[in-house]
């Protein structure tokens, strides 16, 4: 199978990355983690948004209130409907950011970390709920990325990009246990980084310094591949009214020779069928 690729919005993003269809909104969020923004893109209109944050930003996600609810350097920090901020959960540590998050089909967001040296066992994966509740659920990560979930909602998907892995585990009353490989990228391939998981419980996964992104089956085996005329895939997510468009993030940072897309929000139309997202509860 052939897919076409095509340039949702032309962007010089430094870290493009988690990209997330806000269907109460119609529209896709998107962030720039080293040049602090958070970007939305209305496929119908065209209509573009960006705003500038404080600090790092390693993810943004629809809240079930309305607003959205940031991964940021210093922790997690909402974002009202008025556009107030304020901080659900401030615990700076010095020289770790935020990375990539996922919201669980409960409504907690799991928030990656990662040191900026990237050091082993610098990050961590925390589990923090409406109230503010924080559990740290992995202690050991050197670089927190993609986290799903199966339709089903009893399987967890989550990547530790210098691994080389896409884990597994199982997920009961909101915990997950019995982390497990589901697949192993080869040498050669470029580093796991995003994923998602589409409605036939396949996980889609972007591949940094791999030029494309791929789907695997439920039990781990390669049935797609997109191939991209750019090296650093960072994450991909479905999106459109139908969840069938795949929206996929790129970056420049690091490339002594970006190609023309690099750092562009690009997008697959008809690549497969999504699931709907859960809103942050809180």
């Amino acid at each position: 199978m052939t897919y076409a690729y095509e340039v949702a919005v032309r962007a010089e993003a430094t870290l493009g990355e988690g990209p997330t269809w806000d269907a109460a909104a119609g529209r896709l969020l998107w962030i720039d983690i080293l040049g602090s923004r958070i970007n939305t893109y209305d496929p119908v209109s065209g209509h573009r948004t960006t705003r500038t944050t404080e600090q790092h930003v390693g993810a943004v996600k629809p809240r079930a209130t309305g607003g959205l609810v940031l991964n940021l350097r210093d922790g997690v920090g909402l974002l009202d409907p008025d556009d107030t901020f304020r901080w659900l959960r401030h615990e700076p540590v010095p020289g770790r950011r935020a990375n990539d998050a996922a919201v669980a089909p409960d409504g907690s967001l799991w928030a990656g970390t990662m040191r900026y040296d990237e050091a082993p066992g610098g990050g961590t994966l925390s589990r923090t709920t409406g109230d503010g509740t924080v559990d740290v659920v992995l202690d050991d990560v050197a670089v927190s990325n993609g986290t799903g979930w199966s339709p089903d909602g009893r399987l967890m998907y989550y990547i530790d990009s210098p691994t080389r892995r896409v884990d597994v585990f199982d997920f009961t009353d909101g915990r997950a246990a019995g982390r497990r490989p589901l697949v192993e990228i080869e040498d050669g391939a470029g580093f796991p980084d995003g994923l998602t998981v589409d409605a036939d419980g396949c996980v889609w996964v972007a591949l940094w310094d791999g030029a494309a992104v791929r789907r695997y089956t439920p039990a781990g085996d390669l049935d797609r591949v997109i191939e991209l005329p750019t090296p650093r895939v960072t994450a991909c997510a479905f999106g459109g009214a139908d969840l069938t468009d795949l929206y996929i993030t790129t970056a420049r940072v690091g490339l002594d020779a970006p190609h023309p897309v690099a750092g562009s929000l690009l997008v697959v139309p008809g690549a497969g069928k999504g699931l709907p997202q859960p809103a942050f509860a809180g």
